[in-house]
């Protein structure tokens, strides 16, 4: 067999080839938005593949390895964590994007970053940091915090603050908030469709592996989680199938997302149509959002809600709250570098800090201040 010469095609050429693939209302490849600080291109990627390296690359990313999602680490290593979590999403995300025509590298990139804020020991921990901060007039909440890691905590150049994504990137980020919030932000404007699809394909995943996980802790039973019509028909599936009932939970909710997404891009043409949308334009049906309601209501109920797992919260919110007390009256110099650097109050430095933790760090840290 010949060996043919195969020649590098320039970026402009992958950038134009690439583009073509994408619908009308979808992102560039290059984004429209641009960044912060003007900087040169990389010769070789995607803006949107420069920005998710610099996001799996910070410390921010590595630490939710040791973050719990629901159960505390130390329960087994088969449980997700934040990074499980992340990776999940971000795989839901990209096959969500490239089967609509979306901009998977943009998608990509806010599903990893989307749980960067998230402090230890889970919601609990958010709930600790949530009432430390309103003792002093502010609030915690994780998807402000992770736009605050990448925009300012973060370090990669002493050239400028953060890790200066793109605006679609940081617009995905704070999917949740408003103009009000953030108007420096270009906050004026509806999320993008990729920013859309992370959202709730960060619900479509967490529903998938609660199920998994919760079943696995036996909190409850299969017979108990089929009573719910969403789970009893991905357990037929599953049965039919011989695969698991998360497999079968995420295929539903997805084809379901697909097919009520495609009838309302429809409507749109281009992304100016979409940023002026008023309402989301990639949703599940009304039947669809019914039966997922009713299956997170058997989880808060079952899981989140057990004895076994209030348990352990409450010890989590007891270990953040006393290191938030502890540190704000005797600050380390890793505190004292953090206000000194974000120019603000002790209390936000002390927060930035506990937040970034992970469980096991965090217990230590109370362990080795005898706050436990």
């Amino acid at each position: 067999m010949r060996y043919t010469e195969v020649s590098m095609r320039t970026l402009a050429e992958r950038l134009k080839e690439a583009s073509a693939l994408l619908a009308p209302y979808a992102v560039p490849i290059a984004g429209t938005l641009g960044r912060t600080f003007n900087e040169p291109e990389d010769d070789t990627r995607f803006p949107f593949q420069r920005d998710r390296d610099r996001i799996i690359h910070t410390q921010s990313f590595r630490r939710l390895k040791g973050k719990t999602q629901v159960f505390v680490t130390g329960q087994g290593d088969h449980y997700r964590t934040r990074l499980t979590h992340t990776m999940e999403v971000a795989q839901i995300s990209r096959d969500i994007a490239r089967t609509l025509s979306l901009n998977e590298d943009l998608t990509e990139c806010i599903a990893l970053a989307h749980d960067l804020g998230h402090p230890p020991f889970g919601h609990a921990g958010e709930e600790a940091l949530n009432t430390w901060m309103q003792e002093s007039g502010g609030s915690f909440e994780h998807n402000h915090q992770s736009y605050r890691i990448v925009t300012l905590l973060e370090e990669r150049t002493n050239q400028y603050p953060g890790l200066n994504l793109n605006r679609e990137v940081l617009g995905g980020l704070l999917k949740h908030r408003t103009p009000h919030d953030h108007p420096e932000n270009m906050m004026d404007r509806g999320p993008s469709l990729e920013a859309q699809l992370v959202n709730i394909a960060d619900e479509i995943a967490y529903t998938g592996h609660d199920c998994d996980d919760g079943l696995k802790a036996g909190l409850f039973t299969l017979e108990n989680i089929c009573s719910i019509p969403l789970a009893a028909h991905a357990y037929e599936r599953s049965r039919d199938r011989e695969t698991s009932l998360r497999g079968s939970i995420i295929h539903i909710l997805v084809s379901d997302l697909y097919d009520m997404s495609s009838k309302k891009l429809n409507r749109v043409r281009t992304l100016d149509a979409v940023y002026a949308s008023a309402e989301p334009l990639i949703e599940f049906s009304e039947k669809m959002t019914r039966e997922l309601g009713a299956l997170r209501q058997f989880l808060w109920d079952h899981m989140y809600l057990h004895p076994k797992v209030l348990e352990k919260s409450t010890s989590g919110k007891e270990v953040v709250g006393a290191l938030c007390r502890h540190l704000f009256s005797h600050p380390t110099a890793k505190v004292k570098e953090l206000q000194k650097k974000t120019q603000g109050a002790l209390e936000e430095a002390v927060k930035d800090y506990v937040s970034g933790m992970t469980d096991r760090f965090a217990l230590a840290q109370a362990e080795e201040s005898h706050l436990l």
